[in-house]
């Protein structure tokens, strides 16, 4: 069991300038009393022979102010005494109060672990204890998965017990000496020295610490399961020479691995690769790239038709997000809407190619209608459904033209903000749409509760029709639900004959892929209508990436 981290922390000066204070006042009361000492030891004999000369034969004393210094000296020698005593409980409740403070700021309340702040010096010093044994240092980075989930749920005594059983049960796996930090929130470092040549038994101690990690908390009657994604960097990775460099930059390595182990599927182990410090600069560079891009324009809207496959007539486009990107060319929304929602600009970003589709969507035939999908994120924004209606005064465009995609999965985890949404959207007269229908949680009661205009069959059930007997099945299922409950249906992922000619078993549809044609700009767009006399006028163009920097159709 490694219990070095919860007893002995890294050295400080404080507690040892502490301690000389303390010997200082000791010596001080301690002077006091000896020199009472011998003031008494030197008047005391000639005092005392005097009062017994007075007591027993009744003489006067020789010296009568002798006895009046030797009370003095008595009250001095208990002055001093006493004094003594108080300063030294005094400094020894001081020297405690340091020393828990000391501890304090160098642990975590809560697991007693180590804190952010002491895991460096910890680490650098059980690097230079590695090196003078010819040993090697494994650090490891260690997230709780779904943590915040169980936390809102159960509430914040049911994340302390799980943070206090997580640590609790990583200290009974490590070997003896190891440390153990809880960097803040879920978030866990620890280390230990192993023999470079038996490194397969960290392998092992991994995989024993992700099953510890799974088994139940049990709190207050619940129970409670979470699982953890570690990453793990060596020293022999980061040979930096200095071991406090070295210490920081294993623990970056360890990060960068523990965030593959998440990307991964979770629940697992990662060992650093180089290829991640790579991954990290593309990473900030698109993440820099998303920050300057917004406000310069580089993001623009593409369409995907939308057609009646009884007619084959054009009923409207779905926006999909681009990326006109002068380093990196034309970005897929794949690789940059996951980076936008984690660094906070999603909103910025949607409402910014909101606005731009509203001013292209206004010069199309009003039987032609703009359906856009919103990030689960901007469903936690109070005032989505206001900017929304701002953005269509500014454009000039009406609202039942407009129809808002809400993906499944969302109603699971924001059912009171969603319905609080629609109803607010709903009221104004846009239309709503329940996206990527048969992959989430939805239930018939709430398609019942709340007021969708539109179901959405999920693309990956339509493509496979004809090779995969339960997407029939499901599609027939939904078919059969829209028509009870009134509700037309959008089938996404139609990208060959075949498929469309399956599909059309099932009932009538509103339906867009690839067979009709790649998701192209707001140019092909206007030319297209054009062609098809469905263009209502002819505007000033909106910003957009110049047509020649930009292929007719891009991938979606």
């Amino acid at each position: 069991m490694a219990t070095a981290p919860f007893e002995k922390m890294p050295e400080d000066r404080a507690p040892a300038r502490s301690d000389e204070q303390g010997a200082t006042h000791d010596i001080v009361g301690l002077g006091i009393v000896v020199a009472a000492v011998l003031l008494f030891v030197a008047n005391g004999s000639a005092v005392l022979a005097d009062f017994l000369g007075t007591l027993l034969h009744g003489m006067p004393p020789h010296e009568p102010m002798l006895g009046t210094a030797l009370v003095l000296n008595i009250a001095l020698l208990l002055f001093g005494w006493r004094r003594y005593v108080d300063l030294t409980r005094e400094v020894g409740q001081r020297r405690e109060a340091e020393q828990t403070a000391h501890r304090l700021a160098q642990t975590d309340p809560l697991t007693n672990c180590l804190n952010r702040r002491s895991v460096g010096p910890a680490l650098e010093q059980m690097i230079r204890t590695a090196r003078t044994s010819g040993h090697e240092v494994v650090a490891m980075m260690m997230d709780v998965d779904n943590f915040k989930r169980s936390n809102d749920a159960h509430g914040h005594q049911a994340g302390d017990a799980i943070l206090v059983q997580t640590a609790s049960r990583i200290a009974e796996l490590l070997p003896e000496g190891s440390i153990i930090a809880r960097l803040g929130g879920d978030e866990f470092a620890f280390a230990a020295i192993f023999d470079p040549d038996h490194a397969e038994a960290i392998d092992r101690l991994m995989v024993r610490l992700n099953e510890s990690i799974a088994r139940p908390v049990h709190f207050e009657g619940l129970s409670l399961e979470v699982t953890a994604s570690i990453g793990l960097a060596t020293s022999c990775q980061a040979d930096a020479g200095d071991p406090g460099t070295m210490a920081e930059m294993i623990l970056h390595h360890a990060d960068l691995a523990m965030y593959q182990a998440k990307k991964a599927g979770r629940n697992r182990f990662c060992w650093f690769e180089q290829s991640m410090e790579h991954e990290l600069r593309f990473r900030s560079e698109l993440e820099r790239g998303i920050r300057e891009g917004i406000p310069a324009g580089e993001f623009v809207p593409f369409y995907e038709k939308q057609v009646d496959l009884d007619t084959g007539e054009l009923r409207g486009f779905e926006m999909l997000a681009r990326w006109c990107s002068p380093r990196h060319g034309l970005v897929s929304p794949e690789i940059f809407i996951p980076i936008a929602e984690e660094i906070g600009l999603i909103s910025d970003l949607s409402e910014n190619l909101i606005r731009q589709a509203l001013r292209d969507a206004r010069e199309w035939d009003p039987s032609l209608t703009l359906s856009v999908n919103i990030s689960p994120l901007q469903l936690r924004d109070p005032w989505f459904a206001q900017k929304l209606l701002k953005l269509l005064v500014e454009a000039n465009f009406p609202p039942h033209r407009l129809d808002i995609e809400i993906t499944e999965t969302c109603l699971h985890e924001n059912i009171g903000v969603v319905r609080t949404l629609i109803t607010s959207l709903k009221n104004q007269g846009i239309r709503i749409s329940l996206d990527d229908f048969g992959t989430g949680y939805s239930s018939l009661a709430q398609l019942r509760t709340l007021p969708f205009d539109q179901i959405k069959i999920d693309r990956f059930f339509v493509s496979t029709l004809g090779k995969n007997k339960d997407s029939g099945t499901i599609i027939e299922a939904i078919s059969s639900l829209g028509k009870g409950m009134d509700l037309p249906i959008t089938a996404e992922g139609i990208e060959s004959p075949e498929v469309l000619e399956e599909l059309r078993k099932y009932g009538s549809f509103k339906g867009q892929g690839f067979l009709y044609g790649q998701p192209i700009n707001a140019t092909a767009v206007r030319a297209l209508l054009t062609e098809k006399k469905l263009l209502k006028t002819h505007q000033p163009d909106a910003l957009h990436c110049a047509p020649e920097t930009l292929p007719r159709a891009a991938t979606a």
